[in-house]
């Protein structure tokens, strides 16, 4: 469970809060280590992956968007992913992404994406057989791959809309402890450049809780919180409310 916490938080802290959002900054060779976690993941490269993610901000919930509901819950949970042909040709191409294709390390990575994944299998086959591979590889994939498309199905379709955000996005707690934090969707989309998504102290965020320890002995640093000014330009009339009574 260890093991596959550390390949997810490649993805949540790394692939998304990190290179997608900019939401704090990392020495390079710890952002460079923690997206190589990412790769494990087997979810693609940092250049694709968060070319993805920045058009999924872009485009949220309209026909353009690569993982909607709007499309049905199979396309926004794992349909979208067979077809990056038309994902990325419909855009253009990886346009949104310089940052990135900039650094030698990542382009290296998105050349070598799938090589690193059949290395740890003979790594781990090598240190404990078969069963090191199914749990290590398969059942270790399997259950970081649905808790992050979870977030991109469920996340938009059920759970508490908070703030207005102009989209389907939700606040889901279940979907939220699955995936380290990340199913607190609503909060993120009203304010998709804090490396804090749990934004209440009730809501579990197990990602923002590395960046703050992180943060505690040096390492991140630039780290972004919404304001309580930002937060009231967001809120919806149902929260406004809620707050008055």
């Amino acid at each position: 469970m260890e093991y596959t916490r550390h390949i997810h938080s490649g993805v949540t802290l790394s692939y998304h809060r990190n290179l997608a959002h900019r939401s704090f900054t990392l020495p390079k060779w710890l952002e460079y280590s923690f997206a190589y976690c990412g790769v494990l993941s087997l979810q693609g490269s940092p250049i694709e992956w968060v070319s993805t993610h920045r058009y999924h901000h872009q485009f949220t919930d309209t026909g353009k968007d690569p993982h909607s509901p709007i499309k049905g819950f199979w396309h926004s949970h794992m349909g979208w992913i067979f077809d990056s042909s038309y994902r990325f040709g419909q855009y253009g191409g990886l346009k949104n992404v310089e940052d990135l294709k900039k650094q030698i390390f990542y382009r290296f990575l998105r050349h070598t994406n799938l090589l690193h994944s059949v290395l740890l299998g003979g790594l781990l086959y090598a240190a404990g057989g078969f069963s090191f591979l199914v749990w290590g590889m398969g059942v270790r994939i399997v259950l970081v791959f649905h808790s992050t498309f979870l977030v991109n199905s469920a996340g938009h379709m059920w759970g508490k809309k908070p703030w207005n955000t102009g989209d389907m996005s939700r606040n889901n707690w279940w979907v939220a402890l699955l995936a380290l934090g990340e199913g607190w969707h609503n909060n993120h989309h009203a304010f998709e450049y804090s490396a804090r998504q749990g934004l209440e102290w009730w809501q579990f965020d197990f990602t923002w809780y590395i960046i703050k320890f992180l943060q505690a002995i040096g390492l991140a640093t630039d780290v972004k919180v919404p304001t309580q000014i930002q937060k009231q330009r967001k809120a919806s009339k149902s929260r406004i409310l809620a707050t008055q009574n």
